[in-house]
């Protein structure tokens, strides 16, 4: 499952930069640090995706740790990406596929 989830990861990696939606510089330690689900008050989602979400399951990936297994992303990505994004459809289809495998239904 790990080799399916770094490829996902990549994919989502890739898309987010083919969209523009990749920044160059991270937030501030302040917005980082939010407590809320996906650092709404503090993030778009796509920097929570660039900081917190690829780099925490990378980690786990790297270090072989147990990988999450309830992720539910897509409803909050259809919100965020459904106006903001060029091609909307594309990430949430990489989304979907990322919250079913490591919850098990794919």
């Amino acid at each position: 499952m790990s080799e399916v989830v770094q490829q996902l990861l990549d994919e989502l990696e890739a898309e987010l930069k083919a969209q523009q939606l990749w920044a160059s510089q991270a937030p501030d330690a302040t917005s980082l640090s939010s407590t809320l689900p996906f650092c709404y008050d503090t993030l778009k989602l796509e920097q929570w995706l660039q900081f917190i979400f690829l780099p925490r399951l990378q980690a786990l990936l790297d270090a072989q740790h147990a990988l999450p297994t309830k992720v539910s992303i897509l409803p909050m990505a259809e919100l965020a990406f459904n106006d903001s994004a060029p091609r909307p459809a594309i990430l949430l289809n990489i989304i979907r596929r990322i919250d079913n495998i490591l919850s098990g239904v794919a």
